[in-house]
């Protein structure tokens, strides 16, 4: 700070980090409230107290600002860890037939919390209304869920880890659509019990089960007997002799 008490140099100015947290709340509100196209910067902007001028300043385009206040409160790959690794300390070896109920739990307990609920929701009615949000929520998914679930519950850099854990992330990703956004009942007004209870071992199969498809078993063929040699058909019997007609007598 200089005499004059202006500010020099590359430092934030008092007051920026908090008009930065005053436009994110505002954006994560907007984004829940009314998904990605239908929420604007101005409107951001109004609901922040700030100019839209300063949004633009701060984040350059909505898309920055959107990927910025997805990233707040909390990352699910914090919760997660978090959780997941605090659970596999506690039960030891029973941890790992039980991550399917332990995953789907602690996910439907983090969107209990407002503010991770409406950055979720923000992302699904995001997707659900731009190729920018797709791209968006794709991303948030790859690097957050799919990541976390890979290292927590052990599931190999490879084909079928990858396989595994995306079939996971589809069933969160779809849980919350079917629960929050569509508010499809009973399963929107269901406890989170009823819910573990109900959707865990599904989990569970596809952390740690058989996602193989089932074929059925084809009968082994029986290896079939050397053809005895055809009997020889019966002869047929001989055609009576067709009486010699009158000429041949004669002849």
């Amino acid at each position: 700070m200089t005499r004059d008490g202006s500010w020099r140099g590359l430092g934030r100015r008092p007051g920026e980090s908090r008009t930065r947290e005053a436009i994110l709340d505002a954006a994560r509100k907007r984004f829940g409230e009314h998904g990605y196209d239908g929420a604007t910067i101005r409107g951001i902007a109004g609901d922040a107290g700030v100019d839209p001028a300063l949004v633009h300043h701060f984040y350059g385009t909505k898309e920055r600002l959107f990927a910025a206040a997805m990233r707040l409160p909390v990352l699910p790959s914090e919760i997660i860890t978090g959780v997941l690794g605090a659970e596999r300390d506690r039960l030891g070896e029973e941890f790992g037939p039980r991550i399917g109920e332990l995953l789907i739990g602690t996910m439907l307990r983090a969107w209990d919390v407002a503010g991770i609920r409406t950055a979720f929701l923000g992302l699904l009615r995001s997707a659900a209304t731009s190729e920018q949000g797709v791209v968006m929520l794709r991303e948030f998914v790859t690097s957050t869920i799919v990541a976390s679930l890979t290292q927590v519950a052990g599931l190999g850099d490879d084909a079928e880890g990858r396989f595994r854990a995306t079939l996971v992330a589809s069933q969160v990703v779809g849980l919350g659509f079917a629960r929050y956004v569509l508010g499809l009942e009973p399963l929107a007004s269901a406890s989170t019990e009823d819910l573990v209870a109900a959707i865990g071992p599904t989990m569970q199969r596809y952390l740690t089960g058989d996602i193989a498809p089932e074929r059925p078993e084809r009968p082994e063929r029986p290896e079939s007997p050397e053809s005895p040699e055809s009997p020889e058909s019966p002869e047929s019997p001989e055609s009576p002799e067709s009486p010699e007609s009158p000429e041949s007598l004669r002849s």
